[in-house]
């Protein structure tokens, strides 16, 4: 086992996942080598996620998991989300962490194992100090994750929205948009390392820029990408925030090729009750306007969002006006998720007043009522071509994803043959499954 070697096991979501390969670029920068074993690394990182509970039992089960393998001379250090928001607490059952970071300060990440290399026998490092936000030095180490011909690319960290249920300002702090010229240069490093489609994340994309006083900061941002970068086939807007949908915004979206027509925007409940108490945007009449206006200037749109369901409060009768809102909108993808009792949220006084089982009826109501929406809207697509990216390939099946389908939470299409992977492909789609198509390759006619 050499001591210079590393494994990343990273957690959560997506945002974590580029914050992992930023660490990673630091190390290998500070002369450590990344490992695919953990049981070959000299240092065991666990980029955990704090987010909600199971989230939370995840990250600790796989730290207790680790630390409980651990050979003689190894290092295991606690990072990220989880640790953030309980420091040394984070984990109290797990014996064996040697060092623990928090996100707000990923960047120290290879000051902070030098620091534990050094010591001998290994004395327990706490990088944990006061940082208003996610800091803005990041030691030169892109934000971006890369998966085959896709990849992350964060544009800002942090939230500053009020949403009372939710631990990110807590964990994070407040937004901290990335200067344009540096995502412009990250975006233009991955168009050369062959990247066919970059999915823009953040807590919250559309607030992208307010902190460096952009009054369109998502949609000018945009236009400078596609300008940037013209060989990306595919630029991709993740978590937007309600509201914010401006109409330079959907203009940028309607007009700009690369731009694809795909929308993730969290709506988390559909009665205004629930939404106030949530503090959230309760304004319904300003989704059903926007969604249509949204259809009509972007034909083919995809739509995404997320609801929260067995919110402290939520009746049977608020639960249905959220059922009625799904089926009545028609939204080509939903994730749900129950809600999670977190102290220290604005939601700690309301309690966690509806019962589990109530809870989980619920949330097996809305996943039944969407699969067989999304059905429906999949069954439209048969007979019709889909340019589908192509992720891998066996047992003669290739497997690829759509402009519908964002990376990892949403659909594939399922590909006859083996066809190699990294290409942009023309599908005939002959097959719909609930979440899923089935197609065939288009070959182009030789001219005579």
């Amino acid at each position: 086992m050499n001591k210079k070697t590393f494994h990343i096991v990273s957690l959560g979501c997506a945002k974590n996942t580029v914050d992992s390969d930023s660490m990673a670029q630091l190390l290998i920068k500070s002369g450590y080598k990344r490992v695919a074993n953990p049981n070959q690394a000299g240092v065991i990182i666990v980029n955990t996620c704090g987010f909600i509970s199971i989230a939370k039992e995840e990250s600790r089960s796989v730290l207790a998991d680790l630390a409980a393998k651990k050979k003689p001379g190894q290092i295991l250090v606690a990072a990220g989300c989880l640790t953030q928001r309980y420091g040394k607490d984070a984990a109290p059952d797990v014996p064996g962490i040697d060092g623990i970071i928090g996100t707000r300060r990923w960047m120290d990440i290879a000051a902070l194992v030098d620091g534990l290399q050094d010591a001998n026998p290994p004395i327990p490092r706490y990088q944990l100090p006061e940082a208003a936000a996610v800091g803005t030095d990041d030691h030169g180490a892109l934000g971006v994750s890369v998966q085959g011909a896709s990849a992350y690319l964060k544009i800002a960290d942090g939230c500053r929205r009020p949403c009372a249920f939710c631990a990110i300002p807590l964990i994070k702090g407040t937004a901290v948009s990335r200067p344009v010229d540096i995502i412009l240069a990250e975006a233009r490093a991955l168009q050369t390392a062959g990247v066919r489609e970059i999915n823009l994340i953040a807590q919250d994309t559309t607030d992208y820029g307010h902190d460096l006083g952009l009054k369109n900061g998502l949609a000018d941002l945009l236009k400078k990408l596609t300008a940037s970068v013209p060989q990306v086939d595919w630029l991709r807007v993740l978590y937007a925030y309600p509201g914010c949908m401006t109409g330079q915004l959907i203009e940028v979206m309607a007009t700009e090729k690369q731009v694809v027509k795909y929308l993730d925007m969290p709506l988390q409940h559909a009665h205004p009750s629930i939404l106030r108490r949530m503090k959230r945007p309760t304004d319904i009449d300003w989704v059903y306007k926007t969604v249509e206006k949204m259809r009509k200037a972007i034909p083919g749109l995809a739509l995404r969002t997320t609801f929260i369901v067995g919110y402290p409060g939520e009746t049977d009768a608020q639960f249905q006006t959220l059922l009625d809102f799904i089926e009545e909108l028609c939204f080509d993808k939903v994730g749900v998720f129950k809600y999670s009792f977190e102290p220290g949220t604005a939601a700690e006084p309301l309690g966690d007043s509806v019962p589990a089982e109530v809870k989980e009826e619920r949330f097996k109501r809305l996943m039944e009522k969407q699969q067989i929406i999304s059905f429906e809207r999949n069954k439209t697509f048969v007979g019709r071509k889909l340019d589908v990216l192509l992720e891998g390939f066996g047992q003669g099946v290739s497997i690829g994803r759509s402009y519908r389908d964002a990376p990892e939470i949403d659909g594939l299409v399922l590909v006859k043959g083996e066809i190699p992977s990294g290409q942009i492909i023309p599908v005939r789609i002959d097959e719909a499954l609930e979440y899923d198509l089935k197609g065939v390759a288009v070959t182009k006619k030789k001219s005579k």
